[in-house]
């Protein structure tokens, strides 16, 4: 006999001689688990710090290169442009710019 999916969805039911099934996660039923090992380190023996120094600077390293090449040339490039802006206005307000461009306006 196959148990059939409306009674794998968590029910209380019992299929057979294989006992209940399991259920849902978070309503397990009543069968045994076997060959299911876990191991636990006491928080006293942890070192949580580990390692953390180099690879913050590693991951740090890494990170940035991946990226640099998105935001490096556009922060130059405005950065220029925006050097040349300001040379160009304070020349253009300037006694010789004002001079020169008289006319234009």
């Amino acid at each position: 006999m196959h148990p059939t999916l409306r009674l794998m969805g968590g029910d209380d039911r019992v299929l057979g001689k294989n006992g209940k099934f399991l259920g849902s996660w978070g309503h397990f039923g009543n069968v045994k688990q076997r060959g299911i090992i876990t191991y636990a380190l006491s928080p006293n023996k942890q070192n949580p710090f580990a390692g953390a120094a180099h690879d913050a600077i590693f991951n740090t390293w890494r990170r940035f290169s991946k990226q640099v090449l998105y935001f490096a040339p556009p922060m130059v490039f405005f950065y220029y442009a925006m050097s040349w802006a300001v040379e160009r206005n304070e020349y253009l307000n300037s006694k010789a710019g004002r001079a020169e461009f008289a006319d234009s306006e």
